[in-house]
């Protein structure tokens, strides 16, 4: 609801810009002068915002609203309706943004579970109790570090496709954090390090972010990959 309402408001202040600084509907608007270029770039971000709405929103009712609030002409809908349809359209909007990350939870789901059925047969592969399949690329020779322990680490993370969605080696710079202050699959593939160490860890999803995900790139009940150094323990 939260989303919609941030969304509505961010489609109507573009939307109010735009009316008041061009000639809507000018598929051949000159784009040269600074404020031209403002207003195609507020365009672009219109059209990529009401992309989810594409099936709902009708463009002339849209600047028709926009419009007579500016020329202050009195709303063709009662107020009263006027809140119930935001209501209506907010409720419309979560129900459909829920049954699409639902959908997206249980195809990430199983294509997680069949992943990492075939990924334990393989060579070097090992798989603890909780289901975290890990392999020992290198193995360190300090210390292990304890859930209480604050450590430091390069890592890259990627989907179950190859996708990287992160890394610190790319950053050129580590990450330091609690053992205890990440993901379960992180945590408890931590302790099972030795300082210098390099595992590659696979990560079920209820061992990762769940249904809620991370991000834009980490969905719903996604299996994530790691390949984690373990550089220090800091004290």
């Amino acid at each position: 609801m939260k989303r919609t309402l941030m969304l509505a408001a961010a489609v109507s202040l573009a939307l109010t810009q735009f009316v008041c600084t061009s000639k809507a509907g000018s598929g051949n608007a000159e784009i040269k002068t600074t404020n031209q270029k403002y207003s195609y770039m507020i365009g672009r971000d219109i059209g990529n915002s009401l992309k989810e709405l594409d099936t709902i929103v009708q463009m002339p009712q849209l600047m028709r609203g926009i419009q007579d609030v500016l020329k202050k002409q009195p709303s063709v809908i009662p107020d009263a309706e006027l809140t119930q349809l935001k209501q209506e359209l907010g409720a419309k909007m979560q129900q459909e943004q829920m049954a699409k990350s639902q959908e997206m939870g249980d195809k990430n789901k199983k294509e997680g579970e069949a992943f990492l059925t075939e990924n334990k047969t393989k060579k070097g592969v090992i798989t603890t109790a909780s289901g975290l399949q890990y392999i020992v690329i290198k193995e360190g020779t300090g210390p292990k570090p304890a859930a209480t322990d604050k450590v430091k680490v390069h890592y890259t993370g990627t989907l179950i496709d190859g996708t990287k969605f992160d890394s610190s080696y790319d950053r050129k710079e580590p990450v330091t954090f609690p053992v205890n202050g990440v993901i379960p699959g992180w945590s408890e593939g931590l302790q099972l390090m030795h300082v210098g160490g390099k595992y590659k860890l696979f990560v079920p999803s209820n061992l990762a972010y769940g249904p809620r995900g991370a991000g834009q790139q980490i969905g719903p009940d996604a299996t994530l990959i790691f390949e984690v150094e373990l550089l220090s323990i800091e004290k």
